[in-house]
């Protein structure tokens, strides 16, 4: 059928990581160049718009569309999120920890780094209010970063990729922490309590020999809805609804039914989550708004500005300079040292995480809290324009030099270990 051939172009195209990434980053575009035209009141009206109105405050859903697409739509993305990380714990790049051990102290090392960097530079705030900012700086943006690699990065072994895949994945899954344990004020446990028994219900039917799509919808908005109503970020249902999917095969089928779950759900993500998301996130008011020209002068904006151009790089390349000069780890075969640079500065597209982190870190209902979260976003807009730009020439200049036989210095020559 015609439509089906549309479908799948549609599919092929969103999945995609050069185009992913341009989708993506397109409509951050013109959410900010929206956001500061004469037409700038038209943005923020659709930004507030609330569909459903007092409908939906019985539920406590009477949400904004821009708390949809961070709170509806990311959910999608982390339920993608939770999918990969669980394949890459029992089948993947973090199944065998001795391979693991360096890209997750990498990880590690490039959130730490940008936070340290990001304290430092806003104690001269005297009322303390920027500090709060500290975690944003602390995260990376898969699909961008790995779209910047895609496209920049022809030439370079394939484990550099996975180095960088398995990084991020744990980036992401200490974002997530950070989300669920230090963002997150007041928690209603009774909602909580009831979202993650629609989890493991979630769980038993997906292990069922026919797992009824009926059924396992209900129970995901279920959770996400407790979840919501909980006071913990929605997306945290996202990603506990991936790990409830089961990673092998069961029922003697030749697929786990998490890596189905994810060819089916990947393209929404990436084709409509994350540019949706990112249109609604993106848009800050510069000219004549909040901030006005100082904003990229302020503690907020220039914390998130060292955080992510100067402490991702620094912070993935010194500690996994430390682990392999200072333990018996090392780095996997294809894969060496010179590499850290580039990959480093990919870390530093924080991009769509970040933005997020951006607006919990603040409480944007009061006027101090409102002017962080613009100096915040317009900063993490900024760091992560310039991070993909230098990372774009370290990676061109790496795919270009020669390299030794045994890049990971481990005694072995990579082509023998290499499959």
């Amino acid at each position: 059928m015609p439509s089906d051939s549309v479908l799948t172009r549609i599919r092929r195209f969103v999945t995609d990581e050069r185009r992913g990434g341009a989708l993506l980053l397109a409509s951050a575009v013109v959410a900010v160049v929206w956001a500061n035209t004469p037409w700038r009141a038209t943005y923020a009206t659709v930004v507030g718009a609330v569909p459903g109105g007092d409908a939906l405050a019985g539920v406590h859903l009477d949400l904004t569309l821009a708390t949809w697409a961070s709170d509806g739509l990311l959910a999608i993305f982390f339920f993608v999120v939770g999918l990969e990380l669980k394949q890459e714990v029992v089948a993947g790049s973090l199944r065998d920890p001795r391979r693991a051990a360096v890209p997750v102290l990498a990880a590690v090392g490039g959130m730490a780094a940008p936070a340290v960097l990001y304290v430092a530079t806003t104690l001269l705030d005297h009322d303390g209010g920027a500090r709060a900012g500290w975690a944003v700086p602390t995260a990376t943006d898969i699909a961008f970063a790995l779209a910047v690699l895609a496209v920049f990065g022809r030439g370079l072994p394939t484990p550099v990729r996975t180095f960088l895949l398995t990084l991020a994945v744990v980036d992401d899954l200490l974002a997530i922490v950070i989300i669920a344990f230090v963002l997150t004020a007041h928690v209603a446990v009774g909602a909580l309590l009831g979202g993650l028994a629609c989890v493991v219900a979630f769980g038993v039917v997906a292990r069922l020999r026919r797992a009824p799509w009926w059924l396992l919808v209900p129970l995901a908005v279920a959770a996400w809805a407790l979840v919501h109503a909980s006071g913990v970020h929605a997306t945290i249902a996202g990603v506990l609804l991936g790990f409830a999917v089961p990673t092998r095969a069961v029922h003697g089928e030749l697929v786990g039914r998490a890596e189905r779950a994810e060819h089916t759900w990947r393209p929404i993500a990436n084709g409509v989550a994350l540019p949706v998301f990112a249109f609604f996130a993106a848009g800050v008011t510069v000219v004549g708004g909040v901030g006005g020209g100082s904003v990229l002068g302020s503690h907020v904006a220039v914390g998130v500005l060292v955080g992510l151009v100067v402490g991702k790089p620094l912070g993935v390349l010194g500690t996994t300079w430390l682990a392999v000069r200072l333990t018996p780890l090392r780095l996997a075969p294809g894969v060496g040292l010179r590499d850290m640079l580039p990959v480093g500065a990919l870390t530093g597209i924080g991009f769509t995480v970040a933005l997020l982190v951006a607006e919990l870190s603040f409480d944007a209902t009061t006027p101090d809290g409102a002017v962080h979260v613009a100096q915040a976003k317009i900063a993490v807009l900024v760091a992560s324009v310039v991070s993909a730009g230098i990372a774009s020439v370290l990676l061109r200049r790496d795919a270009a030099r020669a390299r030794p036989a045994d890049v990971n210095e481990d005694g072995i020559p990579d082509d023998e270990q290499l499959p």
